[in-house]
């Protein structure tokens, strides 16, 4: 088993449980998944099994579309549906009003990581100081919003009710996204419900659900078909040899990053060596 597959994760499943049912029922190790989706969130997990594991941080990096449902109006502590309510208020905003806030909100904008949430600070996990009730400096990051479509309004009980696609680059939190939005429309919000529709080149309409793969009816994409999108150069036996002992290439192609194959198969990822520009040097042995 080798290359990866998409998933089409259901919705009460963290990432890692999708994993470790996968890791026992094809009999592996190495088994990872490329890009966090909370339990309440559903869609798009790509798994890298065998080599492609070593892929994870590159897919990792690759922009992510999701459709996401969101009411404005309430506010709980974890910026989504799960949590418990801290504020509540009548909020009926026009489909105008939100599209505008959309668009001001397309581009590079600094966000902050939601309290509940596993990113780290000083060792412990955010969601660990926050279910102890601990302060703790949030911290933040730069994100690229590339496109943000609202797709439906509706109105019930004073509160508005969208629908919204977002186009977002890596380390994106929706959550965080939403209460910076319900922020811009001097209103709160919450997350009511998130699918992830696409990473990279990967779209849902290719993912499998847990059910298909444990019946076998699933297709794995090998690892050329992974690495599409950089220039392969196919290498004689004498330059396997020193790919495989990570020596440094003649840089004779523009490109920044090129795989090298033997045989038609992925031997490493080389980029740019930035001391010396005349040169590749390796980035990811496969």
């Amino acid at each position: 088993m080798e290359g990866i597959l998409v998933v089409d994760k259901k919705e009460g499943m963290t990432s890692r449980d999708v994993v470790n049912l996968l890791m026992r029922q094809f009999s592996m190790k190495k088994v990872g998944h490329t890009g966090t989706l909370d339990p309440m969130a559903t869609g798009v997990l790509i798994v890298c099994f065998g080599k492609s594991t070593k892929l994870a941080e590159v897919i990792t990096a690759y922009e992510k579309e999701y459709v996401f449902e969101a009411e404005l109006g309430t506010e709980t502590d974890t910026y989504d549906c799960t949590g418990t309510v801290l504020q509540s208020e009548i909020a009926i905003l026009s489909k105008e009003e939100i599209e505008q806030a959309l668009r001001n909100m397309v581009g590079k904008m600094v966000q902050e990581v939601p309290f509940y949430s596993a990113v780290k600070v000083k060792g412990k996990k955010l969601y660990e100081y926050a279910r102890r009730k601990e302060e703790v400096k949030l911290p933040k990051r730069e994100v690229v919003i590339h496109c943000a479509e609202l797709q439906r309004i509706s109105y019930t009980e004073k509160k508005t009710h969208i629908q919204v696609k977002v186009v977002v680059s890596k380390g994106t939190y929706i959550r965080s996204f939403i209460h910076d939005l319900a922020h811009r429309l001097h209103t709160v919000g919450m997350m009511t419900s998130l699918r992830r529709t696409k990473q990279g080149e990967f779209k849902i309409e290719d993912a499998f659900s847990l059910e298909e793969i444990e019946a076998n009816k699933y297709t794995c994409v090998p690892l050329l078909e992974v690495l599409k999108m950089y220039k392969q150069i196919e290498v004689p036996l004498e330059e396997k040899k020193k790919i495989q002992n990570g020596m440094l290439l003649l840089k004779d192609t523009e490109e920044d990053i090129v795989l090298y194959t033997y045989n038609d198969l992925p031997l490493a990822l080389y980029k740019t060596y930035e001391k010396d520009t005349r040169y590749r040097k390796p980035w990811k042995m496969l």
